[in-house]
């Protein structure tokens, strides 16, 4: 039967299934189709899906019963997807290991079920996890065609910014250089490349700046790649007014890092500045830091204020993209 979806190529699926899935907006009664290389997402609320999602009636079938892990638990548990992993955020000890046992009897796919147990942590941003299923903690994550190689128990990674890490990449233009400060394992850097852009990446953690270079091989842009484990303080001597593009993402304390982006900097470069401020005054805060550290030499326009996600009661994770033009 015809019924509202949301209609995405094929390898953009996964990601736009999660954010769909965070905004309660998917409709579990029928199921995802591909046809010809197009996904169709049924979704139960069409006039609340955000504007930028191409939203169509199409003919899907109803879905099958299947076993979920509400069914045995009585109620829906929250959980997300890391390749073959499957991570809760549980306090109790007692209510994870019982959603850890619901999700092995479901028919949910998951190798391996973890629960935080510690906030991100360090210079590194690591966090510490209690396996509860299975034991490898290496998984191999697909976001829009591109395959990250990680091990969540020594290096971040986020899936819900999969969108947001796309709408960057989208406007990168062939032949760019593209300078992410905070790289991890390439999740910036690898899509960026592959569209033909030469992209330095830069960070601290030696394990992700390792799975960064496994992951340019993996998805076969090595040869566009540079990828350097160290200090970007220290990196960016080598790479004074080189960038096109900057990529910031290391929201409680990118604006530190400021000088630093606008060393590396060219006549005309678009910074993409994510950060964690009050509702109240979102940017306000990332624009008044990025004025300090580029004016006079350049003139700040700001291209977009994006609201990436919620991330505390009252607080905002956002992205502030703008452009330097070096003043003749």
């Amino acid at each position: 039967m015809n019924v509202p979806c949301v209609r995405v190529p094929r390898e953009a699926g996964e990601a736009t299934r999660r954010a769909l899935a965070d905004s309660n907006l998917l409709d579990h009664d029928h199921d995802i189709v591909v046809d010809a290389g197009v996904l169709y997402i049924p979704v139960a609320a069409p006039e609340s899906v955000p504007d930028d999602y191409d939203v169509v009636d199409y003919d899907v079938p109803e879905r099958e019963s299947r076993q979920l892990p509400e069914d045995s638990l009585g109620y829906e548990p929250s959980y997300e997807r890391l390749g073959d992993i499957v991570i809760i955020d549980e306090d109790d000890a007692e209510r994870a290991r019982t959603i850890a046992d619901a999700l092995v009897e479901s028919d949910i796919r998951a190798e391996t079920v973890v629960n935080r147990a510690s906030k991100i942590q360090g210079e590194l941003r690591v966090r510490d996890w209690d396996v509860l299923v299975g034991d490898d903690t290496e998984t191999v994550h697909r976001e829009y065609g591109f395959e990250f190689l990680l091990d969540i128990a020594t290096v971040y990674f986020s899936p819900r910014l999969a969108t947001e890490r796309h709408r960057v990449v989208e406007q990168v233009q062939d032949g760019e250089h593209v300078f992410d400060m905070f790289a991890g394992v390439g999740p910036f850097v690898i899509p960026c490349a592959a569209r033909g852009a030469d992209v330095v990446g830069v960070d601290l953690n030696e394990a992700a700046v390792d799975y960064l270079r496994q992951n340019a091989e993996r998805n076969k842009v090595v040869d566009r790649v540079t990828a350097i484990h160290g200090d970007v303080r220290d990196v960016a001597a080598d790479y004074t007014d080189w960038a096109d593009r900057i990529v910031m993402n290391l929201p409680h304390s990118a604006d530190d890092f400021l000088d630093t982006a606008v060393a590396v900097a060219g006549d005309d470069c678009v910074i993409h500045l994510y950060d964690i401020q009050h509702e109240d005054d979102p940017f306000g805060p990332g624009l008044a830091a990025v004025r300090a550290a580029a004016e006079p030499e350049y003139d700040v326009e700001v291209l977009t204020e994006r609201t990436v996600r919620s991330y505390a009661p009252h607080e905002d994770n956002v992205c502030l993209d703008v452009r330097l033009t070096r003043r003749e």
